[in-house]
């Protein structure tokens, strides 16, 4: 993994070791431990430089020949805050060009099954195509959120997918149901902590037709009705929870 990655980790890592980090900063710090090999590696070495601390007498330190800048701890906090607000933006234009990526290709499949398969360019469905809803996850712990945008295409069902709270690492696998029982995969994306949260996925069962939506994350199984979900006006999925 790039060195990058990491940068926001690391920031944390000295202040970890020295069990200086506020409890629910340290749980986080903790999680994404678990998951990362390099940063552990960074950890082991720097606790071994926290151990030294311990031994060092403050009587034998001269003191500095010269005192910092007094807002020197203000620049260093505003350069960070300036750094981190910049990488969000980046991450958010490129969820944003992705995902418009990915519906100007679902628009083309569209409308080529349209006019090379249905005669007069219609959808296969039988009737009016459904609009767009969102889907909340309510039978969810404490912590984790989980939601879907569901919109109508020829091919099926576009599924947006928003997951947060879960360990990083799960792998989620999203399918629906139809009034029938009957299951219909979406396919898959893999949970990152901290990371991009949202994935656009796909199934072959029509949208009028889905009765329930239902994600298997790791050894967990978390479901939630479509028919009592809310329709998105103008029938144009957000894509965002």
């Amino acid at each position: 993994m790039r060195t990058e990655d990491h940068r926001d980790w690391r920031l944390s890592l000295g202040a970890y070791a020295l069990g200086d980090l506020p409890a629910d900063e340290r749980a986080a710090v903790s999680a994404h431990l678990e998951g990362c090999a390099e940063c552990r590696a960074e950890l082991r070495s720097l606790e071994g430089v926290a151990a030294l601390m311990a031994l060092a007498d403050p009587d034998r330190i001269e003191a500095p020949a010269a005192s910092p800048p007094a807002d020197l701890g203000a620049r260093i906090e505003a350069q960070i805050a300036a750094e981190a607000s910049r990488e969000r933006r980046e991450k958010r234009r490129r969820r944003l060009r992705l995902g418009a990526g990915g519906a100007v290709a679902a628009a083309l499949v569209a409308a080529v099954l349209a006019i090379a398969i249905l005669p007069g360019g219609g959808s296969g469905g039988g009737g009016e195509s459904s609009p767009a809803q969102q889907v909340h996850f309510t039978s969810v712990p404490n912590g984790v959120s989980i939601s879907a945008t569901l919109e109508p295409h020829a091919f099926g069902t576009e599924i947006q997918m928003y997951v947060s709270g879960i360990r990083s690492g799960t792998l989620c696998r999203v399918f629906l149901r139809d009034a029938r029982g009957r299951t219909f995969p979406a396919g898959s994306f893999r949970y990152r902590w901290g990371g991009d949260s949202e994935a656009v996925l796909s199934s072959a069962l029509d949208l009028s037709q889905a009765a329930e939506i239902g994600v298997h994350a790791g050894a967990q199984t978390f479901t939630a009705p479509i028919g009592q979900a809310t329709a998105l006006v103008g029938g144009a999925g957000t894509g965002s929870a």
